[in-house]
């Protein structure tokens, strides 16, 4: 394996008051080129129909993964939302649903699942493949801080804090379980001009079954940004049982800088 990537990262911290404050409109405008490119769809590798599971971000809910399910579930996916309402962090109830989630997808499709976490999502979302990987077909991540050393690395540690009484389990930083590797196949997609998290606190150790791809989205914005959509499509359209590292198409390389690590 590579040397972590994060090992050197302690010093990053939250993103700049510009990224920040232009975070929610820079969404907003790749909201707008996703629509413009939807006649492109057709481009989008079919899915094989496993089932996928979207867990959204802190203080979020389905209806802000609602357009990926829906263009996941057009390209031929069971896509599920996590039905849990507003995500405060590891509720008793969030944790428990999860996991019972989980388990009925895995056995109502007879097939392993794929992860995909937004942000704190991600953080569930690599937990949940640790707890029970012979469930999860792979992880997928956006913009998730699964990496971070202290709260002086997120714009969002403060909201999540104050849930904390109502949390199940603690996140003590750094997540001492993310020391290791995890067991099925990860990609962690990542974006510099993330306007909430540190983008270091986002990627992985790069490996035969982990990789990190970078976009140029919002954070915000990850769930419906035209490269993001691509690399998610590409990701679930492997065949099960294989995996290769991401490699866009020559005409969309400008869409994915070199990633770090």
């Amino acid at each position: 394996m590579d040397r972590p990537p994060w090992s050197d990262h302690t010093a990053a911290v939250a993103p700049g008051v510009g990224l920040w404050l232009t975070d929610i409109p820079r969404a907003v405008i790749e909201y707008g080129q996703l629509v413009a490119a939807l006649p492109l769809r057709r481009a989008l590798p079919s899915g094989d129909g496993h089932p996928v599971l979207v867990l959204p971000g802190l203080l979020a809910g389905d209806g802000t993964t609602w357009t990926l399910r829906r263009l996941l579930t057009r390209l031929g996916y069971q896509a599920h939302g996590w039905g849990l309402g507003v995500n405060i962090g590891p509720t008793t109830k969030a944790v428990a649903g999860m996991s019972a989630l989980l388990d009925d997808l895995h056995t109502r499709y007879d097939a392993p699942v794929s992860l995909i976490g937004w942000s704190l999502g991600g953080i569930f979302a690599r937990r949940l493949a640790r707890r029970n990987p012979s469930a999860v077909r792979q992880v997928i991540t956006l913009g998730s801080p699964y990496r971070m050393q202290h709260e002086g690395q997120s714009r969002a540690a403060r909201h999540f804090n104050l849930f904390a009484r109502l949390h199940a389990e603690r996140h003590e930083l750094p997540l001492s379980m993310e020391n290791e590797p995890l067991a099925v196949p990860s990609t962690s997609i990542y974006s510099r001009y993330d306007g909430m998290v540190a983008w270091q606190t986002c990627i992985d150790a790069t490996s035969d079954r982990a990789e990190n791809i970078a976009v140029l989205s919002s954070h915000i914005g990850y769930g419906h940004h035209p490269a993001t959509i691509w690399a998610i499509a590409d990701r679930l359209a492997q065949p099960a049982g294989t995996w290769a590292p991401f490699r866009p198409p020559t005409a969309l390389r400008p869409l994915f800088p070199a990633p770090h690590g």
